[in-house]
Protein backbone atom coordinates (compact mmCIF):
# COMPACT_ATOMS: atom_id res chain seq x y z
CA UNK A 1 0.00 0.00 0.00
CA UNK A 2 1.26 3.93 -0.83
CA UNK A 3 2.38 5.58 1.87
CA UNK A 4 2.52 9.38 2.47
CA UNK A 5 6.41 10.68 2.31
CA UNK A 6 5.55 13.55 4.46
CA UNK A 7 3.37 14.10 7.41
CA UNK A 8 0.00 15.80 7.00
CA UNK A 9 -0.25 18.65 8.35
CA UNK A 10 -3.15 19.48 11.06
CA UNK A 11 -4.92 21.82 9.40
CA UNK A 12 -5.66 19.30 6.22
CA UNK A 13 -6.43 16.75 8.51
CA UNK A 14 -9.11 19.67 10.15
CA UNK A 15 -10.40 20.48 6.80
CA UNK A 16 -11.51 17.21 6.12
CA UNK A 17 -13.39 16.67 9.81
CA UNK A 18 -15.15 19.78 9.26
CA UNK A 19 -17.81 17.68 7.67
CA UNK A 20 -18.71 15.39 10.27
CA UNK A 21 -22.20 17.07 12.52
CA UNK A 22 -23.28 16.22 15.25
CA UNK A 23 -27.14 15.21 14.47
CA UNK A 24 -29.85 15.39 17.05
CA UNK A 25 -31.39 12.26 18.17
CA UNK A 26 -34.90 11.23 17.10
CA UNK A 27 -37.52 10.33 19.74
CA UNK A 28 -40.29 8.06 19.97
CA UNK A 29 -43.40 7.54 21.89
CA UNK A 30 -43.81 3.93 23.00
CA UNK A 31 -48.02 3.36 22.05
CA UNK A 32 -47.85 0.83 24.76
CA UNK A 33 -45.90 2.37 28.00
CA UNK A 34 -46.46 5.96 26.80
CA UNK A 35 -42.62 6.49 27.53
CA UNK A 36 -40.62 8.71 25.31
CA UNK A 37 -37.10 7.06 24.30
CA UNK A 38 -34.72 6.70 21.16
CA UNK A 39 -35.70 5.18 17.90
CA UNK A 40 -35.38 1.98 17.03
CA UNK A 41 -33.49 1.36 20.11
CA UNK A 42 -35.36 -1.25 23.37
CA UNK A 43 -35.97 0.72 26.14
CA UNK A 44 -36.61 -0.13 29.99
CA UNK A 45 -40.13 0.46 31.42
CA UNK A 46 -41.33 -0.81 34.81
CA UNK A 47 -38.45 -3.50 34.56
CA UNK A 48 -39.36 -4.55 31.35
CA UNK A 49 -37.82 -4.97 28.25
CA UNK A 50 -39.62 -3.02 25.30
CA UNK A 51 -39.06 -3.11 21.54
CA UNK A 52 -41.74 -1.77 19.02
CA UNK A 53 -44.26 -1.50 21.82
CA UNK A 54 -44.23 -5.92 22.61
CA UNK A 55 -42.37 -7.04 25.70
CA UNK A 56 -38.90 -8.26 24.61
CA UNK A 57 -37.77 -9.60 27.95
CA UNK A 58 -39.34 -9.61 31.42
CA UNK A 59 -36.66 -8.96 33.28
CA UNK A 60 -34.34 -5.77 31.98
CA UNK A 61 -30.36 -6.50 31.53
CA UNK A 62 -28.17 -4.85 34.18
CA UNK A 63 -26.28 -2.11 33.16
CA UNK A 64 -22.40 -2.60 33.97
Amino acid sequence: MPNPKRRHSQQRSAKRRTHYIAEEVTLSKDTTTGETHVRHRAHVSEGKLFYKGKVVAEKAPLKA
